[in-house]
């Protein structure tokens, strides 16, 4: 079923798409993948670090951005959240916000698909 099909694991891949998308935001934090590598965003040390137990987490994060099911996804424990919870929440209101162009969402979902 296409629906369900995670695309690879590669955390190079999802590093690029996690940068690519979040890039443009006004914090320091950083995402944790499966297999332990980090992306880092923002000039700083990160205040906060996301983590993300299987790829397919990512790619349903992606596909629904949405706070409701940012928290279903945490409360669920298919993330974490460590260091500082508030500005993980600030930066979640910056992400309601985000506009991301369609030429990044088409080369995203290339990125997400490609064999």
């Amino acid at each position: 079923m296409i629906g369900s099909r995670v695309p690879s694991s590669s955390s190079a891949r999802a590093a690029s798409i996690l940068r690519e998308i979040f890039a443009g935001l006004p914090a320091s934090f950083a995402f944790r993948l499966w297999d332990g590598t980090e992306v880092t965003l923002g000039a700083e040390s990160p205040r906060f670090t996301v983590v993300l137990h299987a790829p397919r987490t990512l790619v349903g994060l992606l596909r629904d951005p949405s706070p409701l099911n940012f928290a279903e996804t945490f409360v669920d424990g298919a993330i974490d959240i460590e260091g500082d919870l508030f500005a993980a929440m600030d930066v979640a209101n910056a992400v309601e916000e985000l506009k991301v162009p369609l030429s990044v969402r088409l080369r995203v979902l290339g990125t997400m698909w490609a064999a």
